[in-house]
């Protein structure tokens, strides 16, 4: 493992919360991420369900790739990974179990995070040398699941998705997961709609509170 993709890897977990972002407008961009990095976030998935998304992680990897980690979520095939690692992604994640995208973002000295439901995929993504495995939908699933999947298999590094909110990240950590990825119970349309970044730092600074909190190992 390079030292580039090993140090994303630490840095994807420390504090642990990967922000979910789907940004509506270019002029969201930067103040969007400068108040989630204010509230201690530093990892930042921008979805290619996002208009315009190669521009969008071109534009905050240009203006915070040093401060922070701008990651690809919901790529599906190689070529959008090739295109997103181009455009400045520093990690990419996809909901489904594509083993064949691990190449290329390690090809590239990135990260990468495969979807799994179950146990069967998860251990298909590791295997497969996926750095994290993201469960996902997870909202169904919780932390119960969570535990009860990491009992067989504890090398996995889990990382939900769908479902993470305020009211149950904690449970997550403890359940043995090294990261969670937040998206609309963090930067929620209403949020976006107001622009309102003064709230988007606090709900950051709650979360990272959270997580800190539940002594992750």
């Amino acid at each position: 493992m390079n030292s580039a993709r090993a140090n994303i890897i630490s840095r994807l977990q420390s504090p642990g919360i990967i922000a979910i972002v789907r940004a509506r407008q270019l002029n969201h961009v930067s103040p969007m991420f400068k108040a989630l990095l204010q509230g201690g976030i530093i990892a930042i998935e921008i979805t290619l369900t996002t208009p315009n998304a190669l521009e969008v992680i071109r534009q905050a990897c240009n203006e915070f790739g040093e401060s922070c980690l701008v990651g690809v979520g919901t790529v599906l095939d190689p070529a959008t990974c090739n295109a997103a690692i181009d455009a400045g992604a520093q990690f990419v994640v996809t909901p489904i179990c594509r083993t064949d995208l691990v190449s290329v973002a390690h090809a590239a000295g990135r990260a990468i995070m495969l979807g799994a439901y179950t146990p069967t995929e998860a251990q298909q993504a590791y295997e497969a040398e996926s750095d994290f495995i993201k469960i996902f939908p997870a909202d169904n699933l919780g932390p119960t699941y969570i535990k009860a999947l990491r009992a067989p298999l504890p090398h996995l590094r889990i990382v939900p998705t769908g479902g993470v909110d305020l009211n149950n990240v904690r449970e997550f950590f403890k359940a043995g997961c090294v990261a969670v990825g937040a998206g609309s119970s963090l930067v929620s349309p209403e949020i976006l709609e107001k622009a309102d970044w003064a709230e988007l730092t606090q709900r950051a600074r709650l979360f990272v509170s959270a997580a800190q909190s539940a002594n992750k190992k």
